[in-house]
Parts: structure tokens; sequence; C-alpha cells
């Protein structure tokens, strides 16, 4: 592939402000992600799934699904695996409504829209990114592409986007935990006593696909949008 953005990538890697490790491939599962996804490697999409198993930022605490990987006892899921991407490459399936590429510990998840997010309860225009906020069980807008997200996430602008929900001794908490796991709170990010005092909040490490469920449920439950599809991970 002429001109590939895994070069400029592996630039703003050495370069990041924020703690980064970048994963090792599954080559198969990669090039498996790449050919339905039906993009080139010159995107920041496309090197990401082809060339590493995912990153993982601040420890752990946010992690950037790539083409999947298995080492040290680790393993981090591929983008297909979170997608439900087919087994074998289908190109009558497309992920209409948006790709999730990463989440985080609390049960955040970070979303590439679709063509139409609208129709699916999501802010933003397509080929942008949103964020399903778990302190509010709603999604924002981060008005940024892909590619710009990535070059966000590394400059280590994530301690202020989640001033208020990191607690002392988050990073040995995040530290000890799997890539299929993550962070349930409670009281829940979302009452008014986990806002007040975060702090004082029980905290444990839960499979990520629990922490999901019970936001999505909690979400319909008290009459806000269905968040739809958070993972299948």
């Amino acid at each position: 592939m002429d001109d590939p953005a895994w070069p400029e990538l592996q630039e703003l890697f050495v370069t990041s402000a924020a703690p980064l490790e970048v994963l090792p491939v599954d080559p198969a599962e990669g090039r498996r992600c790449l050919l339905q996804l039906q993009v080139t490697a010159r995107s920041a999409l496309g090197s990401l799934v082809l060339n590493s198993g995912g990153l993982v930022l601040d420890g752990g605490w946010v992690r950037v699904f790539g083409g999947g990987t298995a080492s040290d006892g680790r393993t981090m899921p591929s983008l297909a695996h979170v997608n439900a991407f087919p087994e074998r490459f289908d190109p009558a399936w497309s992920p209409t409504v948006g790709l999730v590429v990463g989440h985080d510990v609390l049960g955040g998840v970070f979303a590439l829209n679709g063509h139409n997010p609208a129709a699916a309860g999501r802010p933003g225009a397509p080929g942008q990114m949103a964020y399903f906020a778990p302190d509010t069980l709603a999604w924002e807008a981060l008005e940024m592409g892909h590619s710009a997200w990535i070059s966000w996430l590394l400059s280590g602008r994530l301690e202020t986007f989640y001033d208020g929900l990191r607690w002392p001794g988050w990073t040995e908490d995040v530290a000890a935990l799997t890539f299929a796991q993550g962070i349930s709170v409670y009281p829940f990010l979302w009452t008014k006593e986990a806002h007040a005092d975060l702090a004082g909040t029980s905290r444990r490490p839960v499979p990520m696909r629990e922490i999901l469920g019970v936001a999505t449920d909690f979400a319909r439950q008290m009459g806000t949008a269905d968040p739809g599809f958070l993972s299948a991970a």
C-alpha cells in the first residue's frame, strides 16, 4: 500500500503525552478486520487494525480496539469481535449504526458514527466520533473524526476529559484489570451520591459486558434514549 498511515501513527506514539502501550497484532485477525471494513491502510482506522492489536492508554483506563491480540497472558478483543463482524467476509454487511472503536474502564464507549447516526439516537455527523458517557447515560458528540480522535487521545487531555471521574488510587485499580474487565461503581456514576463523593463509592472489577448491560438497562428505565449497541465483546 502506497502512503500507509502507520508510519505517521508511529511518530504520534513516540511523542504521546499519555502513557501508551501498543499491543502486537494477530495478523490474520487484523486482515479480517480490514477486509470487512473495506477501508485502506492509508486511514488511521485501517492501519490500526492491520498493524496493532490495540492501544492501551493511561495504564488501561482507555482501550482502543485494533486487530486483536493474545500475548503475555492478556487478550484484547479485536474490532471485529467487539462489533460482531461476520466470521467470513460479507460484502452485503455494513455497520450502519457505526463502529465501537474504544471503551474506558467505567463503561464509557467511543463510537465512530455510521451514515445515519440520528436514526440510532446518536449525535454528531456521519464519520464523526461520539461518546457514551457512563455518568449521564447519554451520547455526546465529540466533533472530530477518527484520526483526530487518536491524536486527541495521545495529546494528554484525558485527565481533563475525565475530571471528576477518577478517585485516589485509580491507577492501581486499573492496572489490576484484564482487558475484558471494567470497574463497577456503586452508588452508580449517574447518581447524586456518586457525583457528590466519588471517593466514597464502592468499586470492584467486573466483566465489561456487565457494566454495559447495567448502563443500558438503566438508560431505558430512566426514560433517556436507548443507547443501542455498545459492544459484542
